[in-house]
């Protein structure tokens, strides 16, 4: 446990907007697969909700560093409502065939096991965000809250350029999921690193 984070009080606007996103998890996911994910009204809900979460992921990590309000809460619970919101993205995009199972299953697979192990090693390691890292994350939002909209679901005239659409964010995703490997072999290596460190240390 950091000084800082054992005199900073977890009552505070980040870790508030970080339970706020946890709260809009299942919000989320019950407009992305009502109507099994046909509604056209429900999935602009879904996105919206989407891109809030997204927004308030990015402010709550900018206001918590330039304020110092970083606390052992923040520091558990952020990753956790990240994951939590994009899992939810992955599985219901998954469930109403947006996405592949398999590309779900690789992306879930790659995102709990880094969090997990960040999450494990927190107080000896500490293994600082790599700029692959970010772009993962972006590259993720993005994409995902592109193929949230009712793109396919639009009547014509509208229908077509849904369609193309659906598509870009589709490749969007592709290169998304190969930075999320990527990003995740780095975590990985730099672990690895750091723990033969302390050990020759």
């Amino acid at each position: 446990m950091t000084e800082q984070a054992a005199t900073v009080g977890n009552w505070n606007l980040p870790n508030v907007l970080t339970g706020l996103r946890i709260v809009l998890v299942p919000v989320f996911g019950y407009a992305l697969l009502h109507d099994a994910g046909d509604s056209i009204l429900w999935r602009c809900i879904a996105t919206a909700v989407f891109a809030v979460a997204m927004v308030t992921d990015k402010i709550d990590g900018d206001i918590a560093r330039s304020r110092g309000l970083v606390t052992n809460f923040g520091k558990i619970a952020d990753p956790i409502a990240d994951k939590a919101m994009t899992g939810m993205a992955f599985v219901g995009l998954s469930i109403v065939d947006d996405v592949w199972w398999w590309v779900t299953i690789v992306v879930l697979l790659r995102e709990w096991s880094v969090t997990l192990l960040r999450l494990s090693i927190l107080k000896r390691v500490v293994v600082a965000a790599t700029r692959s890292g970010k772009i993962k994350t972006t590259l993720q939002a993005v994409a995902l809250t592109g193929l949230c909209l009712p793109l396919r679901q639009v009547h014509p005239p509208l229908h077509d350029a849904g369609v193309v659409l659906f598509y870009v964010y589709e490749v969007g995703l592709g290169v998304a999921v190969a930075m999320t490997i990527w990003s995740g072999y780095e975590f990985f290596r730099d672990v690895w690193r750091q723990r033969d460190s302390l050990r020759s240390g």
